[in-house]
């Protein structure tokens, strides 16, 4: 039997034992039973195992394109999420972005095309790399920090949701989080893309590109800080401060 059935059986005694006791006082054990291991499947991950609970969920993603005509493109963004005082998560959001002019003409890419349509239904973690030419440069980074007992840094930038966006001739980069999707992306028309982004059940890198020459670069880093409960906490508290951490994260999707 591992940690989840354990824990699991604990919020049965929990949630069921009570009730029971009501209607038949003699037998307080009886209507207990195992659950099955098709539905712990269904629900592992919804809980954390050992006592610990998520005091903050960060975000940060870096973008950059430096095209082979010398214009540049920048784009950052950070996202967080702070549960350390129970409730609803405290958000925090920060964009940044910037385009640099171009020296030369764009590259002649007729005649090439990439399609990376299919990105949008991948469920999960996803990093892709498209090229359509000749000496181009491109890297998918991601980095996941978990600490224990860490302290949960202090919120900054806007609250809830915003956007920064800038154009510049064909070039465009956008860093945005509108509550349900955080998005960083830098485009030239006719060039290609760069993009990150996290929503409802996925996690995804792509560099698209369609000229030669060219260098783009995708960095994101996770940060997840847990923090232990209290030992002299009562069993009912700790599944209730469980379910409560379970309604925030699920705010963060769609419906």
């Amino acid at each position: 039997m591992n940690l989840y059935r354990y824990g699991l059986l604990a919020l049965t005694l929990v949630l069921v034992l009570p009730a029971y006791a009501q209607e038949q006082p003699t037998q307080p054990g009886k209507g207990l039973h195992e659950i099955p291991d098709p539905e712990l499947n269904l629900m592992r991950g919804r809980y954390t195992v050992g006592g610990n609970t998520v005091a903050w969920f960060g975000v940060t993603m870096i973008s950059t394109w430096q095209a082979a005509n010398g214009q540049s493109l920048q784009g950052a963004l950070t996202l967080g999420m702070d549960f350390s005082k129970g409730g609803a998560p405290k958000l925090s959001f920060s964009p940044n972005v910037s385009i640099t002019a171009a020296n030369a003409p764009l590259p002649d890419s007729s005649g090439r095309s990439i399609d990376g349509s299919g990105l949008a239904n991948v469920s999960g973690l996803s990093q892709s790399v498209q090229i359509a030419g000749d000496g181009n440069r491109a890297s998918n980074v991601l980095q996941l920090n978990v600490r224990n007992d860490g302290v949960v840094p202090a919120a900054a930038g806007s609250k809830g949701t915003g956007s920064a966006s800038t154009r510049m001739g064909d070039a465009s980069a956008v860093a945005s989080f509108d509550g349900n999707a955080a998005q960083l992306q830098l485009q030239v028309e006719g060039q290609g893309a760069v993009q990150q982004w996290l929503r409802s059940g996925s996690v995804g890198q792509s560099i698209q590109l369609m000229a030669d020459g060219q260098q783009a670069g995708n960095r994101l880093q996770i940060d997840l800080v847990r923090q232990s409960l209290g030992g002299n906490l009562p069993l009912s508290q700790n599944v209730a401060q469980a379910i409560t951490l379970n309604r925030g994260l699920s705010g963060m999707g769609g419906h």
